[in-house]
Formats: C-alpha cells, structure tokens, sequence
C-alpha cells in the first residue's frame, strides 16, 4: 500500500514539472527561446561531430576524399600516357608505311631488272569522269622525258606526257583518251584497250571475228604504236559482251593496278 502511495506521488510529481515547464515555454520570447536553442547546439555539437567523426573512421568513410584526389592524379597519368602512346602508335604506322613504301620499290626493282628504270611515288592524283592522270616526283633531272612508260608491281600504269625538272605527268590507262594496242595471252589475238569515261573498266574492241574470248583470260601489251614495250601485264577479261554485228563486239577489262592505291612506280627509261 505504501509503495503505491509512494508511486502516485512521483507520478504527480513528475505531471506538475510538465506542467510547470509547458507554461514557462508558452510565456517565453521566441527570441529567448533561440538563444536557449543555440546554447544548446553549441554545447551539443561539439559532441555530435565528435561522435560522427568516431563512425566515420571505423567505416572507412574517412580516406573518401583522399581516395577521390588519388583517382585524379592516376587519371591525370593515365590520360598523358595514352596520349603519348597515341603518338608512338602514329610514328610506328608512319615507319610502317614508309618501310612498305621502300620495299614495293626494292621488289619493283627487282621485277623489272631487265628495264633500266627510274622509281618514283605519285605526289598526285587528278582522277575524274572526264581524265585520270598523276603526278610523280621525278622529273628531266632524272633522265625522264615525256612517252616513257610507266609501271606498278601488277602491271602497266600508262606513260609520261609532260615534265618539269623534278616531276612528270602521267595519263593513265584508265583516262578516256588512251587506247593501248594488246594481245590475249591465251591466243595472241590482238586487240585495241581504251580507258572509258566514268568508269574504272577498260574496253577491248577491234576483236577480231575469229578470235575466242574467254573470262580471266590475261591481257599484255604487243609493243606496237612506239610507247609501251611488249608483254606487260594490262588485266584481265571479265566480260564479254557480244552484239548483233559481230565486228561490234567488245569485252570489259579489269586493269590490273588498283589506282586508288597507287603510291610507288617506275619509269622504263630505254
């Protein structure tokens, strides 16, 4: 009974500490209320920092900014290395392309030995529908002169048609205005080549009546007309068309070099 009591009383206690406490706070200025609050937070803060700092160490959150600054600095490393291996992958293609360059030339060379011949590389290309002609970088100072022949690894380029000290001029096979004088390997049949206007096939015409075309067949040079000597490589037969008067008929012709590509050729200077 007397615990009972005794607990009441506290309850009634505590109750009227409420009481009081509600009633001093709704009479209290806002103001000094804030300045209770900041006094508050000034002593708590200290504490609660204290307190977060503790948990952010034993988390590991503590190295977060460190480790953001690291990853800077690595990708800041990262990026100068890529980009001086960028430039050491362009010097080595450049060495590449040089070294293939000068060895075409070698292999060239060697093809032809029985040509006294002059290497050059095209420093231009004037490829249109309505010519196809190339500028190399030897000229009369190397002993060219305009009608010398000019070839590539896989046959015949076309020849000279004007120079200059250092450089030549070359038309093409494949220009509209050329017409090269041929033989079928096959069958030693003759035939006359023209470069044709927008197109990167040659034309065969002039077949004669009795001769028989067949694809791939290869097509050379006769050496007939005074410019180009017998037995170069032209291309090869890819079509024959036929047409109601047989003397009309023609074949198309695959040119052997891919002049897109050019880069390295030979004048034939004898």
């Amino acid at each position: 009974m007397y615990k009972k009591k005794k607990t009441g009383a506290v309850g009634v206690g505590i109750t009227i500490v409420i009481l009081i406490l509600l009633v001093f706070l709704s009479n209290t200025n806002i103001e000094r209320l804030s300045y209770i609050e900041n006094a508050f937070s000034t002593l708590i803060m200290p504490i609660q920092n204290g307190i977060t700092t503790i948990k952010n160490k034993i988390a590991g959150n503590s190295t977060f900014f460190t480790d953001i600054n690291n990853l800077k600095a690595e990708n800041e490393e990262l990026k100068e290395k890529n980009s001086n291996l960028e430039q050491s992958l362009r010097e080595l293609e450049s060495i590449k392309a040089e070294n293939e360059t000068l060895k075409e030339a070698m292999n060239l060379t060697e093809k032809y030995g029985e040509y006294k011949t002059v290497s050059g590389y095209v420093i231009n290309k004037d490829i249109s529908n309505y010519s196809s002609v190339l500028v190399i970088n030897v000229g009369s100072k190397d002993g060219v002169e305009p009608n010398m022949t000019v070839i590539a690894d896989k046959g015949l380029v076309g020849h000279v048609i004007s120079v200059t000290d250092d450089t030549s001029k070359v038309q093409t096979i494949i220009d509209s205005a050329s017409a090269v004088s041929c033989t079928i390997s096959a069958s030693e049949d003759s035939i006359i080549v023209k470069g044709v206007l927008d197109s990167t096939y040659l034309k065969a015409t002039y077949i004669p009546t009795n001769a028989n075309l067949v694809p791939n067949d290869s097509v050379e040079t006769s050496g007939l007309g005074g410019i180009y000597p017998k037995g170069i490589h032209i291309g090869t037969i890819k079509e024959v068309v036929n047409t109601k008067n047989i003397t009309d008929r023609y074949a198309e012709i695959e040119p052997a070099v891919d002049f897109s590509k050019l880069a390295t050729v030979l004048v034939i200077t004898n």
